[in-house]
């Protein structure tokens, strides 16, 4: 590494439709190959699909979606005295967020058969539920944390 100066942060815009930022940024994981307007195509198509299905605002079901898909506690490897240890940390803000998206997106793209806006709009709804993919993997994580607490005092060194 050369430089000591960090890259700036650069501030995201609000998305088009709703004029939010979290969901702009949710467009940016979904982007791929820089085609940002497919992205938006399929992010919209999933909200208007969980509007159908569910009556409700599609802004709310992707908020309760990944309020309760976001991981509290996260496990990190860390070689102490020779042997290689799983340490539970807490996972902050913008951690959090990214964890939280790429999960979502993983349990979409795991899924066959239908276009990609239809299963994000399933993958939402069952998050906002407390089901489907995206929470067993943040279940599997917290259960990982949970089993390796006892080297938790190894956090500290560093």
């Amino acid at each position: 590494m050369r430089g000591k100066k960090q890259a700036p942060k650069r501030t995201i815009q609000p998305d088009s439709r709703f004029g939010r930022v979290d969901l702009h940024k949710f467009i940016n994981y979904i982007m791929e190959c820089g085609k940002k307007s497919t992205a938006q195509r399929v992010v919209y198509g999933a909200f208007d699909i969980i509007e159908k299905q569910t009556k409700q605002d599609p802004l709310k079901v992707f908020d309760d979606a990944i309020s309760k898909v976001s991981p509290q506690v996260e496990v990190r490897t860390r070689r102490v005295g020779g042997s290689n240890y799983q340490i539970p940390f807490s996972v902050q803000g913008n951690r959090q967020q990214a964890l939280t998206f790429r999960w979502i997106i993983a349990a979409v793209k795991v899924k066959k058969g239908k276009p990609m806006a239809e299963k994000l709009a399933e993958e939402l709804i069952l998050a906002s539920k407390g089901e489907g993919n995206a929470m067993r993997k943040k279940e599997d994580v917290h259960k990982m944390a949970e089993s390796n607490r006892a080297f938790a005092h190894f956090a500290r060194f560093g």
